[in-house]
């Protein structure tokens, strides 16, 4: 299957150690008192690297487990989950952090901000509604850059670097659009000058153009040495501008691999049923629905939409792994 996009970005070539090593990640929330009422696998065995000047996009159907690996890694879960395997960040004195067991002090004090930045989903909800979007960068940069000669200069500084005027940010919350809050969230990330940076769901409620402008200057930052984790369900924002891509189904990745070759050339039918949808592919809905993350098969759980799809057929059976083939991995004994 082929499609047509902007020309894919590309990771520098032989790229540094990874920044942010995950290893068979895995979440679980319990249900009741002691999970008497089951639990929701919310991610299942992710493992990925992300690199600087990286633009690493995870994509998939809303509720599959995209935001819960995201919360996972900043320590953001609620005390119902369980988690499993390991997240392992890499400092600039050439230390490392697991993530996935630091205590609270340590995600707080070092992780948060200083070594990762977050952009929230609904951006606009995260600002505080009774103060200036300048006043809250401004606490920011106290905050994760005490000692600063000039603290005031550098939110000045940011906001240019996201494309915004300074006189923008003399506004409270409810008077900034959609696009210039998330470009004052994107801000806020910044503000401690962290090498990796976590967008979760960036582009949600905004129009075409301000999804372009967004997604393209999250690539800046990947093209300035930062690596970059975006998470979206937009398939159409991702293409363009991700040098690699991970597609995620019912909290597990089933294909990961350089943007312009899983975009052109997908290998599993979950990839190909999603670039189906998109208006280029002709508006081709995958059949049938993702399965509850509480009652999940024992085998692939594409396998219900993959048979309506015809894809399916006598290999399909127990639960595939994710496989190496060259510069990409599927999770399919079928691939396209």
């Amino acid at each position: 299957m082929t499609t047509t996009a902007r020309e894919p970005r590309q990771a520098p070539l032989g790229a540094a150690t990874p920044l942010l090593s995950v290893d068979r990640l895995s979440v679980r929330f319990l249900l009741g008192r002691g999970g008497r009422r089951g639990e929701v696998r919310a991610v299942t065995d992710a493992s990925f690297d992300l690199r600087p000047g990286q633009l690493l996009t995870l994509v998939g159907e809303s509720g599959c487990g995209k935001s819960v690996l995201a919360s996972a890694l900043l320590g953001l879960l609620p005390g119902n989950a369980q988690l499993r395997g390991t997240a392992t960040l890499s400092t600039q004195d050439g230390g490392r952090v697991e993530l996935l067991s630091a205590p609270e002090s340590v995600l707080a004090g070092r992780v948060r901000g200083r070594l990762v930045g977050l952009v929230p989903q609904s951006s606009a909800t995260h600002l505080t509604p009774v103060r200036t979007a300048r006043s809250q960068l401004l606490e920011a940069v106290r905050a994760l850059r005490p000692g600063l000669d000039d603290p005031a200069g550098l939110v000045d500084h940011l906001a240019e670097r996201v494309g915004l005027e300074p006189a923008v940010l003399d506004r409270y919350p409810h008077e900034l659009s959609g696009g210039t809050a998330q470009r004052v969230a994107v801000a806020l990330a910044l503000a401690g000058d962290p090498p990796v940076v976590l967008a979760d769901e960036p582009t949600t409620g905004l129009d075409r153009p301000l999804v372009d402008r967004t997604v393209d200057l999250l690539a800046g930052l990947a093209e300035e040495g930062r690596a970059v984790l975006m998470i979206t369900h937009d398939l159409a924002a991702a293409r363009g501008v991700a040098t690699d891509v991970a597609v995620m189904y019912a909290s597990r990745l089933v294909e990961i691999g350089p943007a312009g070759r899983v975009f052109d050339d997908p290998w599993h039918p979950y990839t190909a049923g999603l670039l189906a949808a998109l208006p280029e592919g002709g508006f081709t809905p995958i059949p049938g629905h993702p399965p509850e993350l509480t009652a999940l098969p024992d085998g692939c759980a594409f396998a219900p939409r993959c048979a309506l799809l015809g894809a399916r057929d006598e290999r399909c059976t127990g639960r595939p792994e994710l496989v190496r083939h060259d510069d990409r991995m599927v999770a399919c004994r079928r691939p396209c």
